[in-house]
């Protein structure tokens, strides 16, 4: 399997765990504004968070999802959930740079403002936890199956 496949596969297992975390967040508060919300809005199209849902899973598994997967071998950490969060902490980065640039002064008011940078900040490195570790095991699942095939083995699966 390729590492874009797999970099996939894990950023659809990571999108999942946010998605449950923003979907506690949005039925038992919403403490804080909920990032499809917040996409809605950026966009146009406010009072339509099926349209932010649609994008934050998309944008999880095709595109952080693949270039994770890309960049993965090239991240500096030693272990899998560490390059996870460097990839996540800079998705946050550019993701908040475009929030702050494309959104207006209505962005962030009401019950924004720092409770919502903050929740971002932490489901992203949740985000780049999950998506790494997952990420790890599907590289050594394939690097298991290598070492079995190079000895004449046949999988078992």
């Amino acid at each position: 399997m390729s590492r874009v496949k797999m970099g996939m596969m894990a950023g659809a297992a990571a999108t999942a765990v946010v998605v449950v975390l923003e979907l506690v967040n949005t039925l038992g508060g919403p403490w804080f504004t909920p990032f499809p919300n917040l996409v809605a809005h950026m966009i146009g199209m406010d009072g339509q968070p099926i349209v932010g849902w649609v994008a934050h899973i998309i944008t999880g598994v095709v595109i952080l999802g693949s270039l994770f997967g890309y960049l993965c071998p090239r991240l500096p950490t030693d272990t899998f959930a560490t390059k996870g969060i460097v990839f996540a902490v800079g998705a946050f980065v550019v993701m908040m740079t475009g929030i702050f640039l494309l959104g207006d002064r209505a962005t962030f008011a009401g019950d924004g403002g720092f409770g919502v940078v903050a929740w971002l900040l932490i489901t992203n490195v949740v985000f780049g936890i999950v998506m790494g570790m997952v990420y790890g095991r599907l590289v050594q699942r394939e690097k298991r199956l290598a070492r079995e095939m190079a000895a004449g083995g046949i999988p078992a699966h």
